[in-house]
């Protein structure tokens, strides 16, 4: 992880409280994105696979991706410097498995967060610990207005 000036002398951070009091959507409430773990470092949640599914019963590709921006997002926000919000401007995702039931877990780490930009990947596993998909996530820093 890269710390820049305005990361680097930021008071410590109780992520789940921010998380709680926050919240992470209306979208990640309906999936059942569930908050395990928000730190400096990192972020981990949840996903069940039932109500997520395509068609052929395995986990729609969109719910990966929805997984990751919001942990992505959120971690973002988590970290970003007094008087910014993150916005998301750049998203991908690589499948490379398919979970088709339980819960998938999603591990966020950031790649760079600097002054006007955050990027983090999220690699996502399956219950048995196979890599289902990796999302990446590039956020810009904006000046929040009241």
């Amino acid at each position: 992880m890269t710390d820049s000036p305005a990361h680097a002398d930021a008071a410590p951070i109780d992520g789940l409280a921010y998380i709680r009091e926050r919240g992470m959507g209306a979208l990640a409430d309906r999936m059942g994105i569930e908050a395990i773990e928000f730190t400096r470092d990192r972020a981990v949640a949840t996903m069940p696979v039932a109500g997520n599914t395509q068609p052929i019963g395995l986990l729609h590709g969109g719910a990966y991706v929805v997984l990751g921006e919001s942990l992505g997002s959120m971690h973002a926000n988590l970290v970003a410097p007094e008087g910014y919000v993150a916005v998301g401007v750049d998203i991908n995702a690589t499948h490379t498995g398919s979970a088709t039931s339980g819960l998938v877990t999603g591990v966020c780490t950031p790649i760079k967060l600097g002054r006007s930009i955050a990027v983090h990947e999220i690699v996502i596993t399956d219950e048995h610990g196979s890599r289902c998909s990796t999302v990446r996530i590039t956020n810009f820093y904006k000046q929040q207005r009241d």
